[in-house]
């Protein structure tokens, strides 16, 4: 029944219809939010595994119950990332009025 399921030609009518939903303009700039939702997932998928190898090669020592406070983790925004560097505009409409 479906012996070629996928064929090339497929995926160029998929590619095609994806371009015509969203545009040139907006193309670059899902692959780029794409690319950064990966980065953090990659570098928090990376800090579970480090997290759960320091509390494996920490669970044969005793230790007061105060020195197993998870440590406070940060962040980081990714690599090319503007989106921290908006500014918003110091004056502008009021949005408190209606």
């Amino acid at each position: 029944m479906l012996r070629n399921g996928l064929e090339p030609w497929h995926l160029i009518i998929v590619l095609v219809a994806v371009f015509l939903l969203f545009g040139a303009k907006r193309l670059p700039e899902g692959a780029r939010a794409l690319g950064k939702s990966l980065r953090i997932l990659k570098s928090e998928t990376r800090a579970l595994k480090e997290d759960f190898k320091e509390g494996a090669s920490g669970a044969d020592e005793a230790a007061p119950a105060d020195a197993q406070a998870p440590a406070q983790r940060t962040i980081k925004s990714a690599p090319g990332d503007t989106a921290g560097a908006r500014q918003v505009p110091a004056s502008g409409p009021d949005m408190t009025k209606h």
